[in-house]
């Protein structure tokens, strides 16, 4: 059967040029340039890579136009709705959803596997108090390289997993011990009697001996709510496609370095602002905006074309609708609201910034939809979490991503170290 091909012709020569498309299970077909550079003496031009295919790819997919995520095929709303973020774990890694007993096996080694060595342990000592958790997250992480050398060398699927795992329950132990160092109170080791989630919340609010402290609302520090909350935010966050801090991730694993050099890459490109760092941006721009009072005149600013105040929180660089992840946490924002009793100044503001940019022409018109930072900052303050642990709580759930975006990569016998090419226009 004939191939469908596209055309080139270079009218300075006449000359013509064909080249292959492939096709896509979902989503844009692509054409087969990897010969372009030896048939035209040319490269293509794509700052920021909006229209690069750098890969080809079976875990997730992106509609942006009809607002549709999909981990291996499966829709975000039914992984995020019915099942846990262990089990969307299981999936990324394994191309299937386990079976009870599979996931009891991989719920059971997850938890083990949570401990830190003691000498990685001795390394947080040698941070100021005061040191942001993404910062130590990610030299903690880099650190992980020397404990487990062996990972450098893997040649089958046991190994791959092994590695995996090991990540995917050491990052939450090394996030909230990051936060407890940074506040200066003594460590909270895992408890394998707590699920993934709740474990996690357990090592950040508790104090020796057992005891959870109350929060400044005088709740009980952990209720389910809360773990289901947070275990919901993890799910969204698994894998976003070929977004900025995976393409970090699969640039570095190109290079054949640890596999846990590359996941310290991708935590590294995900703390800037226009990454994972825009949740802890839309907290601090609604302490700014300070009163529901002030909101109508912050929205003028951003509709200004001459003022450069940006509404943080809306829109995104590949929905052009609303993004599906934010529609589940609206939903899940309001039950909070509901079972935890919330109405903080806060989330009354950004109520407000919500309900006028839903309905304004100049947020319509222009796709500047709420995104999923936008509610993830607010659930997150809710449940009392502090801004400089927004992001490392993103790592977390995005490190399985990362992790099987390393494998398949590393499987992918096609594969070739990153080096993109540039338009020299100096001297």
């Amino acid at each position: 059967m004939k191939k469908n091909t596209v055309t080139l012709t270079d009218n300075r020569t006449g000359e013509t040029y064909e080249y292959n498309i492939i096709n896509a299970s979902r989503g844009p077909s692509v054409l087969d340039i990897r010969t372009f550079f030896a048939d035209t003496g040319m490269f293509t031009y794509d700052p920021g890579f909006t229209a690069t295919a750098a890969c080809d790819s079976t875990i997730t997919f992106i509609d942006g136009t009809k607002g549709e995520l999909r981990y291996r095929g499966i829709p975000i709303e039914e992984l995020a709705n019915k099942h846990s973020y262990l089990e969307t774990c299981f999936l990324l890694l394994n191309s299937r959803l386990p079976s009870k007993e599979e996931l009891t096996d991989f719920d059971l080694e997850i938890r083990h596997r949570a401990y830190l060595h003691r000498g990685l342990r001795k390394l947080f000592d040698a941070f100021p108090d005061n040191a942001h958790p993404m910062a130590t997250l990610s030299a903690a992480v880099t650190s992980l390289a020397s404990f487990y050398n062996e990972h450098l060398d893997m040649e089958d699927e046991n190994e791959y997993l092994e590695m995996a795992h090991r990540i995917i329950s050491k990052i939450p132990t090394i996030a909230a011990f990051a936060y407890r160092h940074f506040l200066g109170i003594p460590f909270i080791e895992p408890d394998l009697d707590l699920s993934f989630t709740k474990n996690f919340l357990t090592m950040m609010r508790a104090y020796p001996g057992g005891k959870m402290h109350l929060l400044p609302n005088g709740h009980a520090a952990i209720k389910e709510v809360e773990v289901r909350a947070l275990d919901t935010i993890f799910t969204l966050h698994a894998d976003h496609e070929q977004n900025a801090s995976t393409t970090v991730v699969r640039g570095v694993a190109s290079t054949g370095a640890h596999p846990y050099v590359a996941i310290a890459s991708g935590i590294a490109a995900l703390w800037g602002r226009a990454h994972g760092g825009a949740n802890e941006s839309v907290i601090a721009q609604l302490e700014h905006i300070g009163s529901v009072d002030n909101v109508e005149a912050f929205i003028e600013k951003a509709k200004d074309p001459n003022d450069d105040f940006r509404l943080m929180g809306f829109g995104h660089r590949v929905y052009k609708n609303f993004d599906p992840r934010a529609k589940i946490l609206k939903k899940l924002q309001d039950e909070l609201r509901e079972e935890l009793n919330l109405d903080t100044e806060l989330m009354t503001i950004a109520r407000k910034i919500e309900e006028i940019a839903l309905s304004d022409e100049y947020f319509i018109s222009r796709n500047l939809y709420p995104n999923i930072d936008f509610y993830t900052g607010i659930i997150l303050t809710a449940l009392q979490i502090p801004k400089s642990m927004f992001t490392p709580i993103f790592v977390i759930g995005r490190t399985v991503g990362w992790i099987t975006q390393w494998i398949e990569f590393k499987k992918d016998e096609t594969s070739k170290i990153a080096r993109p090419r540039q338009l020299y226009t100096g001297e």
